[in-house]
């Protein structure tokens, strides 16, 4: 009688999983197909409008011979300033949600985000160097991805020479690298001209896509997707990095390896991200958390539906910043308004969505 006990408690937990499987999987495809729609009508919004059936209609040129009926102006629209823009919506919205999944799973932490290792202060750093020496836009981008990258190599090597836990002792190198590079751009804004560099360091702050070009998602998509892939592929580790470093390295996996790889990768999205966007907060902690409701924790189906919400949440996020007002509203704001309250909901919540 006991092994019978036994054998239906296993098929009833097994029953349990499986089902809570096929949810995740369902949710997956609702998430997708959100998604989809979000970018379609995202090309629908905006000052000069394109209603959906010409915006169909000039998709669907591009592969097969349709009879123009819309402007060529419709055309410029969709093509040379709503798609680039839409796109790096999509972009930088997953790797920033993909970054701070990562980073909360590696350093099993909650509150972990994309510029826990003081990747973001780099990148505004690097920006407002540039910026204070009149250069470029092509080498704004270009310098708040290498200060970025620099700024967590330096907390990396800090954390590692440090006695003691290497994952408080990353943290705590994080916090410390991070007000200096902040204290750096302070001074910046100190010095720089209040006319003109002033204003525009100030607003590459607050985080913004306008302005975004083919060439932009061009020179991000390379590191991006470097660090998106072995991201996803390491998925099914991350999941035993959870359970701490002991359990870890029993099932044969090299912890500190792991960790290394998972942070470089994490830090390249996030400076890419960074690099293009400009400071955009909560996007990184908000979204893995509402995952968590949706999916559960297994990262199996946590990091894809992190990459979808990601996308959708920063798509639908540019959309009110480029339509609410006559003004364009800095996308960093809208995403600090929107994600504290929610953040706030998500962690007072009681009831579960699975």
């Amino acid at each position: 009688m006991r092994i019978f006990g036994l054998r239906k408690n296993t098929m009833q937990e097994e029953l349990k999983h499986n089902g809570l499987y096929s949810r995740s999987r369902q949710a997956l495809l609702l998430l997708a197909c959100f998604l989809l729609i979000t970018f379609l009508a995202s090309f629908c919004l905006g000052r000069y409008g394109v209603p959906l059936d010409e915006l169909i209609k000039i998709i669907l040129s591009k592969l097969f011979p349709i009879e123009q009926s819309w402007t060529s102006q419709m055309e410029t629209v969709v093509f040379n300033i709503r798609l680039p823009r839409i796109l790096m919506a999509c972009l930088v919205g997953c790797c920033l949600s993909v970054a701070g999944v990562s980073y909360q799973g590696v350093f099993q932490n909650p509150m972990a985000a994309p510029d826990i290792l003081g990747a973001s202060s780099g990148a505004a750093f690097g920006a407002a160097l540039a910026i204070l020496n009149s250069a470029s836009n092509r080498m704004i981008t270009v310098s708040a991805f290498i200060f970025s990258l620099i700024t967590v190599c330096i907390v990396y090597f800090i954390g590692q020479r440090a006695p003691g836990h290497r994952v408080v002792n990353l943290i705590l190198a994080g916090i410390m690298v991070s007000s200096l590079f902040s204290a750096g751009t302070s001074y910046i804004k100190l010095v720089a001209d209040p006319t003109n560099q002033l204003p525009e360091i100030t607003y590459w702050l607050m985080g913004s896509l306008s302005g975004t070009r083919m060439s932009s998602i061009g020179f991000v998509i390379i590191p991006m997707l470097l660090g998106l892939i072995p991201l996803f592929l390491l998925r099914w580790q991350l999941n035993v990095l959870t359970l701490g470093d002991d359990e870890a390295r029993t099932m044969g996996i090299n912890t500190n390896l792991l960790r290394f790889v998972i942070i470089i990768c994490s830090t390249l999205i996030t400076a890419a991200s960074v690099s293009v966007s400009g400071m955009i907060g909560w996007v990184g902690l908000v979204i893995p958390h509402l995952c968590r409701k949706i999916v559960g924790g297994n990262y199996k189906y946590l990091m894809p539906a992190t990459i979808i919400v990601g996308a959708t949440f920063l798509l639908i996020v540019d959309n009110f910043s480029r339509n609410l007002m006559a003004t364009e509203i800095p996308i960093g704001i809208l995403t600090a308004f929107i994600g504290a309250p929610f953040f706030i909901y998500l962690i007072t919540r009681k009831e579960k969505m699975l």
